[in-house]
Parts: C-alpha cells; sequence; structure tokens
C-alpha cells in the first residue's frame, strides 16, 4: 500500500488514491462530526478534520487493515485532538504572564483570564443550556471527554469505543461511568 512515488507506478498511485478518496467519502462525515464535537465550534472542528484528513492520507501507504478503516481514521483524529488539547494547555499557564505589561516597580503584572460566566441577563434557552455542556465538556479530560463523545454523541457500541481507544472492554465501561458522573457533577455547577 505503499503510495510513494518511487515504489509504485503512475497506475497504483492513482488506485491508491481512488481507494483512499472512496473510505473517507464513507467516514468523512462521521470524522466531521466528531472533531466539531471534541472542538466544541465548527471553526476548530473543521481544522481538526482537515489535519485529519491530510494525516490519513499521508499515512495510508502504512494502513495494514487490521482494524477497519474507519477506526483508523477516529483513533488520528482522536490522537490529534489529544495533542491539541496538551499543546492549549501549555499555551494556557504560560498566557498567565505578561510579557510586556509591568507595574510601577518593574514588575510583570498577572493576566487575569476571561471569565466563563454567563451573563446573568441572559435567559437559560437551548443555546445556552448547549453552551453549558460544551463548557462541561471542555472541562473534562481529553480521556473523558472523548469517550463520552463517542458514547453519546456518535452512538458508539461499548466495543467500538474500545477498539478506538485502544481499552479493554472493563476500562471503557468504567472511565465511562467515572465521566459521565464528572459531567454531571460540573453541569450542576454551571446550572
Amino acid at each position: 500500500m505503499n503510495v510513494e512515488a518511487g515504489n509504485l507506478s503512475g497506475d497504483s498511485v492513482s488506485e491508491e488514491r481512488g481507494r483512499f478518496d472512496a473510505l473517507m467519502r464513507q467516514e468523512g462525515s462521521r470524522i466531521y462530526t466528531l472533531a466539531v464535537r471534541l472542538t466544541g465550534n465548527v471553526a476548530d472542528g473543521q481544522d481538526l478534520a482537515a489535519e485529519t484528513f491530510v494525516r490519513a492520507f499521508r499515512a495510508f501507504g502504512s494502513f495494514r487493515g487490521e482494524s477497519a478503516f474507519g477506526t483508523w481514521v477516529y483513533r488520528i483524529c482522536l490522537n490529534l485532538w489529544k495533542n491539541q488539547m496538551r499543546a492549549k494547555k501549555r499555551r494556557c499557564f504560560w498566557s498567565h504572564f505578561s510579557l510586556g505589561v509591568r507595574d510601577e516597580n518593574d514588575v510583570a503584572a498577572p493576566v487575569d483570564p476571561p471569565s466563563r460566566e454567563p451573563n446573568p441577563e441572559t435567559s437559560l434557552d437551548a443555546d445556552e443550556r448547549q453552551h453549558h455542556i460544551q463548557e462541561a465538556l471542555g472541562r473534562l479530560s481529553p480521556e473523558d471527554r472523548s469517550i463520552v463523545l463517542l458514547r453519546e454523541t456518535e452512538s458508539s457500541s461499548y466495543e467500538d469505543i474500545a477498539v478506538h481507544l485502544g481499552l479493554p472492554l472493563g476500562t471503557v465501561k468504567s472511565r465511562l461511568a467515572r465521566a459521565r458522573w464528572k459531567l454531571r457533577d460540573i453541569l450542576k455547577d454551571l446550572l
């Protein structure tokens, strides 16, 4: 399945691209939906989905078919998202330190992060509830968030989640139960 031009003739490369395109047509919308739900917004979801498709295309030659193509691409998407979350966490840590704002003693002044409190004048309608759900999901760890989204929004079976995340079935069930409790507690605080 190696698609490097030096290893395959032009016809073989075209054939591999055709196979990849056909498989992506089958799985593309599911990956896009997952990406939007993981990131919490359409713009970031589009970026994550696009990066997933590019990575999958580049690595398609190494796809051995030991799992379903959809499972393989799901794993790429989840891993990219987890990497983005780790990078965001590092950036968030450093964003609390000002590089240019100094007080009268020439000491760097801390930067207050923006408040996550909802506007008190806004009624609790469906859009606001959706916002709270997204915020609550955003407060979960990447592992908890991915397992909840796979089960609750993607309606994946426990067995499929175990394959997607590379976990034993019992671990999936226990982590999902714990993640649901965490989500419930966070939503109680928000609402």
